[in-house]
């Protein structure tokens, strides 16, 4: 072969190479923005569902650390609200004794939550353990004690909402 026909050979292929260059750069690199635009979703959706999770678990703690005897049929109802399974019949099984016990002792509990922390979740369950504060009077503690209380909350996701699904008083 000649020299200039090399040339022009050469020519030709680097002439086509380039837009197969360019092909594949551009499949590349849409290839890698969707790999890292999926990672940012799943990274933003995991954020949202422990935040979810948390505020549940805070609210169902401070539900179940504030009851005033003078409101406790809509105390109680804020607890089975945020409750499901047998955490929600047992309590509702007690609600009436309960009920009866708090007024008998003009019981007011005025709950506070210090500190929540997630000790294991998925998409559908949830472990969070709590640590709550509440300032309680009754007709023994007229002007009232401090108690401090540390809940392990399992939670349940069921119809778009963490529910309560267990609550042990821990050490």
């Amino acid at each position: 072969m000649s020299r200039t026909l090399r040339g022009v050979m050469s020519g030709a292929v680097s002439g086509r190479a380039w837009p197969v260059a360019l092909a594949v750069a551009t499949v590349l690199t849409t290839a890698l923005t969707i790999w890292l635009s999926l990672g940012l979703y799943d990274q933003h959706d995991r954020a949202q569902r422990r935040q979810d999770i948390l505020a549940a678990a805070r609210q169902s703690a401070l539900n179940f650390t504030s009851l005033d005897y003078r409101h406790y049929d809509r105390d109680s109802a804020n607890v089975l609200e945020g409750a499901t399974g047998d955490f929600k019949k047992q309590f509702a099984a007690q609600t009436e004794q309960l009920t009866k016990l708090v007024a008998a002792n003009k019981s007011v509990s005025e709950g506070q939550v210090l500190e929540a922390g997630i000790v294991r979740s998925d998409e559908h369950s949830a472990r969070v353990l709590v640590v709550a504060d509440s300032k309680v009077t009754n007709t023994a503690a007229p002007k009232g004690e401090a108690r401090t209380y540390r809940l392990q909350l399992d939670l349940v996701h069921r119809d778009g909402r963490w529910l309560t699904s267990d609550v042990e008083f821990v050490g």
